[in-house]
């Protein structure tokens, strides 16, 4: 490696580089080829077939892809420690107004997906084979952090046969936490709860509070039946190519089935206020692809809470004269920088009880 140029990957292209290392992307081994990224785009399939609905591709400024170009490889370094070797085989600039289009289905810059892709990221895409030397150090919750390969091994010795995966980015309230108990008993099977700790949606609370969250739901739910396990994934918040994407990566974690939620990976609306995506768009796509995926997918309509039952129902069963009410993730941030009450019908106490310790000691609210 002495005498290669070096790149300093950003926090997004540190978490491809892992999850890549650890076969969580896979069928992919190293970051995309031309030939691969644009076929990604225009049909959600790789070059050789196979399904995958979202470019995983590395950014290089031209200095440093001369330079790469020239030695024949980058060394792919975290705070100046080298992780891997890119072997250069390829450079190429995208059009990444047609990427934004094709994977996001818009160029609206509202989108922070778009903003990245269009603002954030540097001229060139590279590719070449990929030499990991070590995964990233991740010093904070190291007990709750697996490889796919440690996943499986561990679902594996627990002996369950049956594994419903469930993602989020935000704090678990009641309604993630009934949908995910209602899931594992419909289908009798354990809960995989396989938050995302990598890179989310600016303005998400931190994922060091979501994680002491997280912990502080385990004992919720029925003995030995759980698992929490944290994901390094650089979200692009795409919508239906995501689920689809998330679903990929939960297959290659162990997990039997999926959970698609309402909005499933959305950002949220416009600058006009509308929907980037459909609210059951994710659910529709993921189906569509439900036996070449290999892996169960459990469509959840958006979970309410009736006064009358005390507890959280589907929206589709709600009864004529039932009154409903429902706080949205966005909402709960809301709440929790206002400094306003986070009532029990919503947030359960022990999430409850983290959130408010943590905005009290760090002064925010």
């Amino acid at each position: 490696m002495e005498g290669l140029p070096s790149w300093e990957l950003t926090r997004r292209q540190r978490c491809d580089l892992e999850l890549l290392a650890t076969g969580a992307f896979s069928p992919l081994r190293s970051f995309l080829d031309r030939a691969d990224s644009e076929s990604v785009c225009a049909s959600m399939r790789l070059t050789s077939g196979e399904l995958w609905p979202v470019p995983v591709t590395l950014d290089l400024p031209g200095n440093v892809v001369d330079a790469g170009s020239a030695a024949g490889a980058v060394v792919l370094r975290v705070k100046g420690s080298p992780l891997a070797v890119l072997w250069l085989r390829e450079a190429w600039q995208p059009d990444r107004v047609a990427e934004a289009r094709a994977v996001f289905g818009t160029t609206d810059p509202a989108h922070p997906g778009v903003h990245h892709l269009l603002h954030q990221t540097h001229p060139w895409y590279v590719t070449g084979r990929l030499e990991v030397l070590r995964l990233p150090h991740h010093p904070a919750f190291g007990a709750l952090r697996h490889t796919p390969a440690e996943v499986r091994s561990l679902l594996s010795e627990r002996g369950w046969q049956r594994v419903v995966a469930f993602q989020t980015r935000n704090p678990m309230h009641r309604a993630h936490q009934e949908l995910t108990i209602r899931a594992a008993r419909d289908l009798d099977a354990a809960v995989l709860l396989h938050p995302v700790v990598g890179v989310t949606k600016p303005g998400d609370v931190d994922r060091y509070v979501r994680v002491r969250c997280y912990q502080a739901l385990l004992p919720t739910y029925p003995p030995d039946r759980v698992l929490l396990s944290l994901l390094p994934l650089a979200m692009r918040m795409a919508g239906p190519r995501e689920a689809l994407w998330h679903a990929i990566i939960r297959k290659n974690h162990g997990a039997t089935h999926f959970i698609v939620g309402r909005d499933h990976a959305g950002p949220g609306v416009d600058a006009g206020g509308r929907p980037f995506y459909e609210p059951y768009a994710a659910q529709e796509l993921v189906r569509r692809h439900e036996a070449e995926l290999g892996i169960g997918v459990v469509p959840f309509r958006r979970m309410v809470y009736v006064e009358e039952l005390r507890r959280y129902i589907p929206e589709d069963e709600i009864e004529p004269g039932q009154h409903c009410l429902h706080i949205s993730g966005t909402e709960q941030r809301r709440r929790l920088f206002d400094g306003a009450e986070l009532p029990d019908w919503f947030t359960p106490p022990e999430v409850a009880a983290e959130l408010r310790r943590t905005w009290s000691a760090t002064g925010r609210g």
